[in-house]
């Protein structure tokens, strides 16, 4: 229902986001009465207690159950009491996660591989160097083989590390000797990506996992074979295909969408379709129809970790974050949202049914009521690509004028900052950088990354947080939506020094980089854990030692629970924004705020103000600092 009242208007907007091109677009979906995530969120309240507790379980047909202790409800009918219950849920949610970003991994390995057979045309191999690099890592012979050949003997390698055979995953051995020593002891040393995963899901079923505390050191090894797997092939194979992102300059807000031309947004996670589109919208041929209809050209603009990945590789404009997908579409000149997976609000094609916008999906995981679906995939991609952007020119005419509301201007932004081109700035090698924390020109770095949640006003707990730190003369590297929300308010400009502590300021200025990073998507937090790791190892120390802390401060997926479990895992204090599902077990809460520190030498903490999350952070790398001596 659409509202009146232009007070009440503006001040729901205030409410719900502190994004200035978003407020606007709020404002007006309000005054249309067009449905948001933020009014379905109202419609939710109040919450069911026991499912904000994790004391819910529907596992099998005996229930569901509901641990309610004042009703003398101690136990579900299988006997399960609330540590189990809600350990059981966690584990659940852990698997999803690390399932989510490690079968992303897996469409890209398989990729590579069917690039290096010949048998996904378009696709080529980027970076030679670095498939050279990943392979010999490895252990796979190059001397003597193509590139392709090399392709091949890697992608097969990759696949394997998702199988039961070799009880091991390569990319640990990239964790420091202590670190993996202290996995060995706790029992946590992934196996492969979907051996713990199916252990996981095996565990939650009734009969089976019975003490809470194993079940969650399960969730350690689970998040491990995600960041140190799954999420890492993705990344580095990624890099392989389609470029090793450095350093560039691009725009970001809903203000990149441009009414003279023909605007597809790309949206999800999976860069192998967006890659293509890229490829397709600059074809003469496409672009010289959509100059038919009456456009300048084609205009491509990134939403989420999809938006991400080209923004890192290709500088092509970001439109938003999770929370601007839906306001993406209000602005009634979006011809196409062409969308891959994870991430992506099923309410999408309802939105679009006021306005001209087609919802394209692609991916047979993630069909779509209401979607327009084109069947991608890496054999067919170059035919696919082409048919969508010219789906998406032929609907230019389609556009309603009236309609069209485009909010203000898009803010510049620096992405492209991945370990290689970090290490690069520095003058190939991490010298420097060990040089300035150990110095205290900066006090210490800080991954903050993340969704968007309804909880949070939206981008505020991110861009918050990322202020606090950088006052304080502490580095922030930032992926995700996270990444995008410090964007929109500036924060990633060599400009925004002027923001953080005067010795970061003074480091910024010198190197003429921005004192919030943008290191990619969501599977790219394995780039974090790589720059840990090799800082780690010149100072001959575990990352547990290392002066860093991770926070997701509006956090909401699955894969950001199997995120911060990974960075814990790897011995990084992380700070989350939301409380997890896990408030209706008191031993739980403490497992993983106290005790399981004494397992990993790292642990999680709760707190939703991010002022008090940063004071939180700038204590324990404060401690860090005084460990090391420094």
């Amino acid at each position: 229902m659409a509202l009146l009242n232009p007070e009440l208007i503006r001040q729901k907007a205030e409410e719900r986001t502190i994004d200035n091109s978003a407020k606007e677009m709020l404002m007006h979906t309000l005054r249309e009465g067009i449905e948001t995530v933020w009014d379905r969120s109202e419609m939710q309240k109040p919450a069911c207690r026991f499912c904000s507790d994790g004391l819910s379980c529907s596992r099998c047909a005996m229930g569901p159950c509901r641990i309610i202790s004042e009703h003398h409800r101690e136990r579900g009918v299988c006997g399960a009491d609330a540590d189990l219950v809600v350990s059981r849920n966690l584990l659940d949610t852990i698997a999803t996660g690390a399932a989510s970003h490690s079968d992303h991994g897996r469409d890209i390995v398989e990729t590579l591989y069917k690039t290096g057979k010949g048998e996904a045309p378009g696709y080529l191999i980027s970076d030679e160097a670095k498939l050279k690099r990943i392979a010999e890592e490895l252990g796979i012979e190059t001397s003597q083989k193509s590139n392709d050949e090399i392709a091949v003997s890697l992608g097969y390698f990759l696949l394997d590390e998702f199988g039961m055979i070799k009880n091991s995953l390569g990319f640990c051995s990239r964790a420091p000797e202590q670190t993996r020593e202290i996995w060995e002891k706790a029992g946590i040393t992934p196996r492969s990506v979907d051996r713990e995963v199916v252990e996981a899901m095996h565990r939650v079923h009734m009969g089976v996992g019975a003490n809470y505390a194993n079940i969650l050191i399960h969730g350690l090894r689970t998040s491990l074979s995600d960041g140190w797997g799954g999420s890492m092939m993705a990344t580095e194979c990624s890099d392989i295909l389609f470029g090793t992102p450095a350093i560039n300059k691009s725009m970001v807000n809903l203000g990149v969408i441009d009414e003279d031309y023909v605007n597809i947004s790309l949206h999800g996670h999976n860069p192998m379709l967006s890659e293509m589109i890229v490829k397709a919208a600059g074809e003469q041929e496409l672009i010289d129809l959509a100059k038919s209809y009456g456009a300048k050209g084609i205009n491509l603009v990134g939403l989420c970790c999809t938006g991400n990945e080209l923004l890192m590789r290709k500088g092509i404009p970001m439109a938003g974050n999770h929370f601007n997908q839906e306001l993406i579409i209000t602005t009634g000149a979006l011809e196409a949202m062409v969308v891959d997976y994870q991430c992506i609000f099923p309410s999408l094609p309802r939105t679009a049914s006021c306005y001209h916008t087609k919802i394209i999906s692609t991916s047979d995981k993630s069909k779509m009521t209401g979607s327009y679906h084109f069947d991608f995939k890496p054999e067919n991609a170059v035919e696919t690509a082409r048919a969508i952007v010219k789906t998406a020119v032929e609907n230019y005419p389609n556009r309603i004028p009236e309609k069209v509301f485009i909010p203000g201007d898009p803010v510049e932004l620096y992405s492209g900052f991945s370990v290689e081109a970090i290490k690069e700035a520095l003058g190939g090698t991490f010298s420097p950088l060990i040089d300035v924390i150990a110095s205290g020109d900066i006090f210490g770095a800080v991954g903050v990354v993340g969704c968007n949640n309804p909880k949070i006003k939206h981008d505020y707990g991110h861009v918050t947080l990322a202020k606090e730190l950088i006052k304080n003369n502490i580095l922030c590297v930032e992926t995700g939506c996270a990444a995008i929300a410090s964007g929109k308010a500036g924060l990633l400009t060599p400009d925004a020094a002027f923001l953080g502590g005067p010795k970061l300021k003074a480091v910024c200025k010198k190197l003429g980089m921005p004192p919030v990073l943008h290191m990619g998507s969501c599977v790219d937090c394995s780039r974090i854990l790589v720059l840990l790791a090799e800082l780690a190892k010149a100072l001959n120390v575990g990352i547990d030692k290392l002066p860093v802390a991770g926070a997701a401060p509006e956090w909401y997926s699955q894969k950001a629970v199997s995120i911060g479990s990974y960075f814990v895992a790897s011995g990084v204090y992380t700070v989350l924004g939301v409380m997890p599902k896990i408030a209706g077990s008191n031993n739980v809460v403490d497992l993983l705020t106290k005790d399981v520190e004494s397992v990993v030498n790292a642990k999680f903490a709760v707190e939703p103000d991010p002022k008090l999350a940063a004071e939180l952070i700038i204590s324990h790398i404060e401690n860090k600092r005084k460990e090391l001596g420094i």
